[in-house]
């Protein structure tokens, strides 16, 4: 059987760039010559990222031992988990449930009301002033370096006990996240739309107003979504310090290994994050679609 034109045409070019191999490492040597600080470099990183691990392990106290000693402790609760069960507080369960999807969904949507505008003023072609550039974002990311949970143990202590505190801490949290993400996709927008507002005779708020935020519109309300499918496994993690929602209730049921309930509320928990999830993924999609058509 003879070979198509096209695959005799490739390896006849095989052939001679492996004939011409030896000619080419003669013209160019050093090209072909091994570059040994390189890959002393590389190995020094590779090196010091094991001596790490290695120091925190033994800092940690890390021990597989003690991890497969404790095995029959983990079987132990898992054995005390079956079959997951209400207690009789189903309703209960349920309203705690819609505690926390408002803690996420306040927070999430208070925290994309702030950083919105704010995050304009981080962005490299809306703001020129270096200055107020650094001060907006540093100031992100003083906000961002506090974790959620810090937050709620704060807000705790300033409004009190409940899912008002949740719904803040989230709000704080995500602000300089979201104001980071939001800059930076203000700074990567398509300048073309920006440009024709430009050229028609539009003023530079005209241009930020009609061409820029079109433009990155789409993107922010990916993220914003996104960051409400997460916020929602945060409010979860929150309720345990007591900002309200259905961690509080699990957090009561670990310390009296009420576990059959413990297990009814994490399959609820995984459940709820997985349908959010689902129609997040879809929103998302159907956001970014759209724009691109």
């Amino acid at each position: 059987m003879s070979r198509p034109p096209s695959a005799l045409r490739q390896s006849s070019l095989r052939q001679t760039a492996l004939a011409d191999l030896e000619g080419l490492r003669r013209r160019h040597r050093d090209v072909f010559r091994p570059s040994w600080r390189r890959r002393a470099v590389v190995i020094g990183t590779l090196a010091l990222v094991v001596g790490l691990a290695v120091l925190g392990m033994v800092r940690l106290d890390f021990s597989l031992l003690r991890i497969l000693h404790g095995l029959h402790r983990l079987g132990e609760f898992a054995g005390m988990m079956l079959p997951p069960s209400t207690g009789g507080r189903f309703a209960i369960f349920m309203t705690a449930l819609g505690e926390t999807l408002a803690i996420a969904f306040l927070g999430t949507l208070t925290a994309a009301c702030i950083a919105f505008p704010v995050a304009f003023l981080a962005a490299r072609n809306v703001v020129p002033n270096p200055f107020v550039r650094f001060g907006v974002r540093r100031g992100f990311d003083v906000i961002r370096s506090v974790d959620v949970l810090i937050w709620a143990l704060i807000w705790i202590n300033v409004v009190g006990l409940g899912p008002f505190a949740g719904a803040l801490a989230i709000a704080c949290s995500d602000v300089g996240a979201l104001g980071k993400l939001f800059s930076e996709a203000i700074e990567t927008a398509d300048r073309k739309a920006q440009e024709g507002v430009t050229a028609s005779g539009g003023s530079r708020l005209h241009r930020v107003r009609f061409g820029l935020v079109p433009a990155v519109l789409p993107v922010l309300a990916s993220q914003v979504l996104y960051f409400f499918e997460s916020n929602t496994r945060s409010a979860t993690i929150i309720g345990i310090v007591g900002a309200g929602g259905i961690g509080q209730y699990l957090t009561e049921l670990i310390r009296v290994l009420e576990m059959q309930q413990v297990a009814f509320l994490v399959l609820m928990i995984l459940v709820t994050v997985a349908l959010i999830d689902l129609v997040s993924g879809r929103l998302r999609r159907a956001i970014i679609g759209g724009a691109a058509h």
